[in-house]
């Protein structure tokens, strides 16, 4: 931490921390809305993973804090854990909130075992697929507030699931005095009492829980979609789409000034100054965020438990949202990030963050880069950032809690339209068709699915394609071909020219492994049995797995039982090292008969080939 304080840079890092700043407020306070637990918890997860990001990790000049992936995510849990927990989110909040932070720990956890490196072998249809995805995800479920429509206040659609809901409430009856152990026969009045007790208003409550979980996510907009439309609220709408305007036509006039700012201080400012009757987002506490404690005190493993691989995913993805914003920032300031330092400083400051009840977040390109351009040099910069969000939290939250929803979901559509790779969905007519599919994959099951699970796939299917197409490529190199179309001849070896037409050479040319083996063993169908030597030449097999090992050996066994010599050239280390561990050296092929080169085998093939036998073949592999 050694430029933490170094005051040099003082002025660029004050103006990029607040520009920064600046730009974040407005998506924290949308992040948040979309996340489903609130503004202040966009705005509290905008403070302290921007100020402890920045102060512990690996990027001086990163600015942290909610982004559209993590919020995707994080989305998708809220509302998981609200259903699961009966709709209520003062119970699910803790676990909500435990979730979080033990993704933060995770992080730290990766960063420490030195994971971060690894990152950058995430192959890019995988990441193109995966970030379409999140901009369909913000786009599609963004429709249903821009038009003014909440599901679970449309009563017609809401007392569709009345059935459903008393018969969830008395399952949970049943449930609660079976754990209690008086759901017996002779108690069987009381469990009628207790249903009997059972208010139209729970009712109507767990219906709307059950409406809203209905309509959540990509499939259930659609769903709820025509009657959205139907119900359009045209107050709403027209702050939706005058934000959407604002944002994209004041970036034609300058981008000094952040559009999405412009566009919540004039829309937010038309509204109330006009008395509109426009539906504002929830108020946002004033004074200083208080921890919640229930993370620790109501803290249940049985509760936790179901989440732990969530909690992993959304470490994973904050590490390579993060991970690649530094190398953004890497790419402007021609600095070095420290990887596996920044996975610590995003852990800590989404720990942190989570502790106060704000969502979790990583490194958001865009602010970085107005950091960058504003000034920005050192960790203060993102430190300065946090700062201001706490100031107009203290200063403005009474103010801020006015904002029109309609205008954050204005500016929820930008942000879903930019997170999208347009560049790799243009590239579609020109990609390979193996990267086209994982792509697609990635973004259908992504979108309609589970980003968990999508981009899982995608990584297992990527990885096949890739090892096919590597044994594809060894096996097409390393092909059987006669001496005069294969390797030159070395001049300095006389050699009989008979002898010399019936020689044929054979390269492993690439590594050998599981995904080139079933190819390497009809070498040994392809020997004549008129040859008496084989050379095997593995001077481009720089790797050798335990699959391609074995097939090695295998082959190599039974070229042996047949009478053949058998050479070796040119096996480089790793290769050579595995083959003396399980005594391929010397216990099959003499070390007399490895080489060093080309040359070198043919003297020995000169000397020890039988000269009566002059219609003898030799074929080199």
């Amino acid at each position: 931490m050694k430029n933490l304080f170094d005051f040099k840079h003082f002025k660029g890092d004050l103006f990029g921390g607040i520009t920064a700043g600046i730009v974040a407020l407005p998506l924290a306070l949308a992040f948040g809305v979309s996340s489903g637990l609130g503004p202040s918890a966009g705005l509290y997860g905008a403070i302290f993973i921007s100020f402890f990001a920045a102060l512990f990790g690996g990027t001086n000049t990163q600015i942290s804090g909610p982004t559209a992936p993590m919020t995707a995510v994080s989305m998708v849990i809220v509302t998981g854990i609200i259903a699961a927990s009966g709709g209520d989110i003062n119970v699910a909040l803790p676990i909500i909130l435990t979730v979080f932070l033990l993704a933060g720990v995770m992080q730290i956890a990766l960063g420490i075992i030195g994971l971060g490196k690894y990152v950058k072998y995430i192959p890019y249809p995988v990441v193109s697929g995966f970030m379409t995805a999140i901009g369909v995800i913000i786009l599609v479920t963004q429709i249903l507030p821009s038009v003014g429509y909440y599901p679970k206040e449309d009563v017609e659609f809401v007392e569709q699931f009345k059935p459903h809901a008393e018969e969830i409430i008395l399952d949970n009856i049943l449930k609660e005095e079976a754990g209690e152990g008086i759901l017996v026969l002779e108690d069987f009045k009381k469990t009628i009492q207790r249903a009997e007790n059972i208010t139209q208003e729970q009712i109507l409550e767990e219906s709307q829980t059950l409406a809203s979980k209905e309509s959540s996510g990509v499939i259930g907009a659609i769903k709820v979609l025509p009657r959205a439309l139907n119900n359009i609220n045209w107050l709403e709408l027209i702050l939706a789409l005058c934000t959407v305007l604002i944002i994209y036509g004041f970036k034609r006039i300058t981008t000094t000034v952040p559009s999405t700012l412009v566009a919540l201080l004039v829309m937010s400012s038309v509204a109330f100054g006009f008395g509109l009757d426009y539906r504002s987002i929830e108020e946002i506490p004033s004074g200083l965020p208080i921890p919640n404690f229930g993370i620790f005190t109501d803290f249940n493993l049985s509760s936790i438990a179901p989440y732990i691989f969530t909690a992993l995913t959304l470490a994973l993805l904050g590490a390579i949202d993060s991970l690649l914003t530094s190398v953004v920032a890497d790419n402007m300031t021609k600095t070095k990030h420290k990887p596996n330092k920044e996975l610590i400083g995003q852990g800590i400051g989404n720990s942190i963050a989570a502790v106060f009840g704000g969502i979790p977040g990583a490194g958001a390109t865009i602010r970085t880069v107005v950091n960058i351009n504003a000034g920005g040099k050192t960790r203060l910069s993102g430190m300065m950032a946090g700062v201001l969000l706490l100031f107009i939290l203290l200063a403005l939250g009474p103010v801020a809690s006015q904002i029109p929803a309609a205008v954050l979901a204005g500016i929820l559509i930008t942000v879903g339209i930019s997170v999208m790779d347009f560049k790799g969905l243009k590239a579609i007519p020109y990609m390979p068709r193996t990267e086209v599919i994982i792509m697609l994959i990635v973004l259908i099951l992504s979108s309609v699915w589970n980003l968990v699970y999508a981009v899982g796939i995608g990584l297992v299917i990527a990885s096949l394609m890739f090892m096919k197409k590597i044994g594809d490529l060894t096996a097409q190199r390393s092909d059987l071909k006669p001496l005069y179309k294969g390797d030159a001849w070395p001049s300095s070896i006389e050699f009989p020219e008979n002898l010399k037409d019936e020689i044929f050479i054979k390269h492993i040319k690439g590594p050998l492994f599981f995904g080139s083996t079933s190819d390497f063993q009809q070498l040994a169908n392809e020997i004549p049995d008129t040859a008496s030597t084989v050379i095997i030449r593995g001077d481009r097999m720089q790797y050798i797995d335990q699959s391609g090992l074995y097939a090695l050996e295998d082959v190599l066994v039974d070229l042996v039982s047949r009478g053949k010599n058998v050479l070796l050239i040119d096996i480089l280390g790793h290769p050579r090292y595995m083959m003396e561990r399980i005594d391929i050296i010397p216990d099959l092929i003499p070390k007399s008969q490895i080489f060093d080169s080309f040359e070198e085998s043919l003297i020995w093939i000169k000397e020890n080939v039988n000269k009566e036998v002059k219609r003898s073949k030799t074929v080199i592999a």
